[in-house]
């Protein structure tokens, strides 16, 4: 289930910045089919990943686990 909101949050913040899922991909080291699964909660990074995504989002770690009751 964490996995969802997680998803739900990554997408969220790359929207937010105005990143396509492939530039966000390519900034992370990551495919675009990658992203596409841990954007719908099918899979999710390792810790070291999600220290790339947050770099490349521009956001802390725990920035991605900020859920509200609207991302659940």
């Amino acid at each position: 289930m964490i996995e969802r909101f997680l998803g739900r949050r990554i997408a969220q913040l790359r929207k937010a910045r105005g990143l396509t899922q492939e530039a966000f991909a390519e900034k992370c080291g990551y495919s675009t089919e990658f992203v596409s699964l841990v954007e719908r909660g099918l899979n999710a990074p390792s810790v070291a990943g999600l220290e790339k995504v947050a770099k490349a989002l521009k956001v802390e770690i725990k920035d991605l686990f900020d859920f509200t009751k609207g991302d659940k």
